[in-house]
């Protein structure tokens, strides 16, 4: 199996409602056809459905359906919890918080065997884990190269440029980033789009349109030049 030189992306947005997901789904596919055994992980989800004799999560689902290997759901998305509130809160209303020690194992069980697994996060770059850590500090633990989905609308400038700047700050590079028009497209949205990319020193994985009805990560994947991260 070739190594290849990011074997773990941690995909993370400037928001909740970015489409982190659907982004995530994408460049699972993009790598797909560019032969590479790709994996998703959604280490933390909250909002569980009862479907088909388990709980599970739509991302997680989503991840799980565009990932290489056809794995376990529990391995793609491990700690699920009912209530659609943010996973930290949700954790400490059950008595069991979430462990960054957990979470390295689980990473190390799904990565046996993929070459790369891309980690979507929950939320933004600053989502908390638990009392003490949020999802920048497991990250910047390890120093994993990071993936950022910015949501085309008003205001993405200003939060892409802080969640760039926090992501630095801790340690981690952004390695791409990819446009997401969340809402219809205008020629202003599209000059906030050459605004970041002239300022961000990350390339420009892709841009994808703002969809009315329910988007093809198959199709949406050809949007995106992940050469730039193989």
């Amino acid at each position: 199996m070739s190594q290849r030189p990011y074997p773990i992306l941690f995909v993370t947005g400037t928001d909740t409602e970015v489409g982190k997901t659907v982004v995530t789904c994408s460049l699972l596919e993009a790598f797909k056809a560019q032969q590479c055994r790709a994996d998703g992980f959604k280490p933390v989800a909250s909002g569980a459905e009862y479907q088909e004799g388990e709980w599970s999560n739509e991302d997680g689902r989503a991840l799980l359906a565009h990932s290489y290997r056809k794995l376990p759901y529990n391995w793609v998305n491990p700690n699920l919890f009912q209530p659609a509130i943010a996973p930290h809160i949700a954790a400490a209303q059950i008595g069991k918080p979430i462990r960054t020690d957990i979470l390295d194992q689980q990473l190390s069980q799904i990565s046996e065997g993929a070459e790369m697994v891309l980690i979507e996060g929950a939320g933004g770059w600053q989502v908390p884990l638990n009392d003490t850590q949020r999802f920048s500090d497991w990250v910047s633990g390890h120093r994993w190269p990071v993936v950022l989905v910015v949501g085309i609308r008003l205001g993405c400038i200003n939060h892409a440029l802080l969640s760039i700047e926090s992501i630095t700050h801790y340690g981690c590079q952004v390695v791409g980033w990819v446009a997401n028009h969340v809402v219809p497209r205008t020629e202003v949205l599209d000059e906030n789009v050459a605004y970041l990319k002239a300022n961000i020193d990350a390339p420009l994985l892709g841009v994808m349109d703002h969809q009315q009805g329910p988007v093809d990560p198959y199709q949406m994947s050809t949007s995106l030049d992940v050469t730039k991260l193989l």
